[in-house]
C-alpha cells in the first residue's frame, strides 16, 4: 500500500524556486508532490486538459461527466481532488455545480517544474 503523504493547504497556486535551480527544502518538495499526485490520474488530466480548452471557462459537471464517459458521482470526486490541490474552482448555479481550470495555479506548477518551458522564465 502506498505511503500517505501529509494533508497541506495546497489551494493557493505553488510558490517556490523552480526545482533546477538548487535542491528543494523538504517542504517545497512535499508542495510540488501534493499537487503532482492531484494530477497525477488520467481522468484528471482529461478533466483539466477539457476545462483549459472549454470556450467561456466553466463546465458543468454534467458535461464534463459525458465528456470522460463516467458517472457525475465519479467526475465530481476527481473534480474534488483537483480543487483541494487548487487546480479548479467551482461554482454552484442553482442544481449544477461549474468548474473552471485555474490557469495560474497550473503556470505555477510548470515554471517550478521547468522555469525555461515556452520561453518564459523566473
Amino acid at each position: 500500500m502506498p505511503k500517505a503523504l501529509p494533508i497541506v493547504d495546497v489551494s493557493a497556486p505553488i510558490c517556490c524556486a523552480p526545482v533546477s535551480a538548487a535542491p528543494l527544502s523538504d517542504d517545497a518538495a512535499l508542495q510540488i508532490a501534493l499537487r503532482l499526485k492531484a494530477l497525477a490520474d488520467p481522468v484528471r488530466i482529461k478533466l483539466v486538459s477539457i476545462l483549459l480548452t472549454t470556450d467561456g471557462g466553466a463546465v458543468c459537471t454534467c458535461d464534463l461527466a459525458a465528456g470522460v464517459g463516467l458517472g457525475e458521482s465519479t467526475v465530481s470526486h476527481h473534480l474534488g481532488r483537483l480543487k483541494k490541490a487548487g487546480m479548479v474552482e467551482s461554482e454552484r448555479r442553482g442544481m449544477n455545480v461549474y468548474y473552471r481550470a485555474r490557469g495560474e495555479s497550473l503556470d505555477a506548477l510548470r515554471l517550478v517544474l521547468d522555469p525555461n518551458c515556452c520561453g518564459e522564465s523566473r
